[in-house]
């Protein structure tokens, strides 16, 4: 699982508000020809990350390239079951990431788009968020004279 090598905060804000709106950086493909495009702002948790590429990983059968475009840096801290109000914030839980609405995720390439369709397909139900799959417009088969 992805975690942070060092934190600046121990215990952050989450920063639930920042969902809203699009995402204005990282919104289109970068290094593969298909991609996981995400429709609703949320948060990813670093194991559902995970859980996404194991899933892709294992249906490409280790071919091909993937691109993780996101990272886990935001900690999310959690108070104990019963425990009373008051008496400080929760301790560490998970790592996390919040995405806006138009963030590309994954990117695969270097495999058929049938293939890397169908990884792509199995990774977003291992994701909480409406996702949608993108491609690269490639203007190399174009035959006009």
């Amino acid at each position: 699982m992805q975690e942070p090598k060092k934190i600046t905060w121990r215990k952050p804000h989450r920063m639930r508000g920042r969902w809203s709106g699009t995402a204005q950086k990282g919104a289109t493909l970068a290094f593969g020809t298909i991609g996981l495009k995400c429709v609703e702002g949320g948060e990813i948790t670093a194991r559902q990350i995970e859980a996404a590429r194991k899933a892709m990983t294992h249906s490409v059968q280790r071919g091909g390239k993937i691109w993780i475009r996101i990272f886990p840096h935001t900690a999310v801290t959690k108070k104990a079951a019963e425990v009373p109000m008051g008496a400080g914030k929760g301790s560490l839980e998970y790592f996390a990431t919040v995405l806006k609405r138009g963030a590309v995720i994954f990117e695969m390439g270097g495999l058929s788009h049938d293939k890397a369709r169908e990884a792509l397909r199995l990774a977003a139900h291992k994701l909480p968020l409406k996702t949608k799959i993108v491609t690269a417009i490639d203007f190399s088969t174009d035959t006009d004279a």
